[in-house]
């Protein structure tokens, strides 16, 4: 029998994430995002971490569908500005704009020597349902690029070279990506606690 998950995003790109990296570990599990649940006021991103602005999206999905939920909140952190823009990267800009939110970090970073671009991109899953919580995390280190390069990914996926690469985020393959990503990562340990657990 399928089971149903929520992921409690609209993001059609995290969608295709979770379900390419769950199937393997969890076939019988079908994911619905939230345009496919009936609509909920959704709940402004408080947190002071990754892991409270995960718990909040969980929290609301599970209250208002009565569907196991998983969440996410992910961002980077950048060295030279002290982590951020963190929980803020989907704003930084003041939007939702990648395209502004990228310019601007570039623009913070106009003054820094070339070597001191170190950054990671971080996430925080948290899954929610009527048995308890599992909370699960991610990383991935690298560096920043001054000039955008890809057209795959989103966000800051294309100023992004991860540790040992070359390419940026945008210029990987979903298959590669998904095999070393922040998200990948925390979304294949959730896969196999929730696999243990069925």
């Amino acid at each position: 029998m399928t089971s149903q998950v929520l992921l409690a995003s609209r993001n059609a790109k995290k969608l295709g994430e979770l379900r390419r990296i769950l199937a393997p570990a969890l076939p019988s599990v079908e994911v619905l995002g939230l345009d496919d649940v009936a609509s909920y006021d959704e709940v402004p991103e408080s947190g002071a971490t990754f892991v409270d602005n995960a718990r909040i999206k969980a929290q609301a999905g599970f209250a208002h569908t009565g569907l196991p939920t998983v969440a996410d909140d992910s961002g980077l952190a950048v060295d030279a500005l002290n982590g951020m823009p963190g929980v803020l990267s989907a704003r930084w800009a003041g939007a939702h704009d990648d395209a502004a939110n990228l310019q601007l970090v570039l623009a913070q970073l106009a003054d820094v020597p070339d070597e001191r671009l170190g950054a990671a991109f971080v996430c925080a899953v948290v899954y929610l349902d009527a048995d308890g919580e599992i909370v699960t995390e991610g990383r991935m280190p690298g560096r920043l690029i001054r000039d955008p390069r890809g057209d795959g990914g989103f966000g800051y996926d294309p100023i992004f070279v991860a540790d040992g690469h070359t390419e940026t985020s945008a210029q990987l393959s979903a298959a590669d990506k998904d095999a070393i990503s922040h998200r990948g990562q925390a979304l294949r340990a959730l896969a196999a606690q929730l696999s243990r657990s069925r």
